[in-house]
């Protein structure tokens, strides 16, 4: 008998509902729309979206659908995909919510969220993930930039009242930190990188932590670079099981979403590289 192959839903339209300025570097926009009606959001608090940004003035065939504007329109405008963390889907009101990190007016995703206005369309594919935390952990242990704030915000919300652990994010300075709700147990910690490279101060202030290696439950994202130093930290320093921790290079400096992809694969073959020399498996 020949199974049936399951065909990936096409993306979903998603209208500005609603924005707001967190900080100087980050902005909030809030989507919804009759699309998001069917939207199936993840039980993994690192749950993400593929973004795909409309190109301004290009006059795209409504209603929005990917596969009539590849068929209908010039590759050069087609819309352009990031890939976005959710910070929540509200059940009820049917509304997406993307924490936007802004660096000026470089980029796509960021520059489009300044701009965004009640009304602006886009496309959403998704979502996926591939954390929570562990119930079963005796400490949690959460790092990353701004990149990672929303995933770690999620993270910090769905932990059980007696969490213990610690939160340690890297963010420019005092003006970007925001409010996070977290167990009593848990202790929230911001790092600000000032003029040094990105995650050089986080590296510094992780060398600084105690926790049980061996029964941490530990999520590290961010930029590649740093990342990279903190897996080895991690793993070959300190010896957390390769298990127990949940890590990845979310972005890379000096390349866009599809140049880092494409050095992805090369990325994890030289920290396991690194790890099998160290005699982890």
């Amino acid at each position: 008998m020949t199974q049936a192959t399951r065909r990936r839903a096409a993306p979903k339209t998603a209208t500005v509902v609603r924005t707001e300025r967190l900080s100087p570097t980050m902005i909030r926009v809030v989507f919804g729309g009759a699309d998001l009606v069917d939207f199936e959001p993840s039980d993994c608090t690192d749950s993400y979206v593929k973004l795909w940004f409309l190109q301004p003035g290009i006059d795209y065939p409504r209603p929005l659908d990917l596969d009539r504007i590849r068929a209908e329109v010039l590759p050069e405008h087609w819309p352009v995909a990031r890939t976005y963390t959710v910070r929540n889907f509200d059940v009820v009101a049917r509304e997406l919510t993307i924490d936007f990190v802004l660096h000026g007016d470089s980029g796509i995703a960021g520059p489009w969220a300044a701009r965004a206005r009640p009304g602006d369309e886009l496309l959403v594919d998704g979502p996926g993930g591939g954390y929570a935390p562990d119930p079963q952990a005796v400490f949690y242990l959460y790092l990353g930039d701004e990149s990672a704030l929303p995933a770690i915000a999620a993270a910090l919300g769905a932990l059980p009242a007696d969490a213990a652990g610690q939160a340690l994010i890297e963010v420019h300075d005092a003006s970007s930190e925001l409010p996070l709700a977290a167990p009593p147990g848990v202790a929230v910690s911001w790092v600000h990188a000032g003029d040094r490279p990105v995650g050089r101060a986080l590296v510094e202030a992780t060398r600084l932590l105690q926790f049980p290696a061996a029964s941490v439950d530990a999520f590290v994202h961010g930029e590649a670079g740093f990342v990279k130093e903190l897996r080895r930290l991690l793993r070959v320093e300190r010896g957390v099981p390769k298990e127990h921790l949940s890590i990845s290079g979310y972005w890379r400096i000096g390349a866009t979403e599809e140049g880092w992809r494409a050095g992805k694969a090369e990325w994890n073959r030289q920290a396991d590289e690194v790890e099998k020399a160290a005699g982890l498996a």
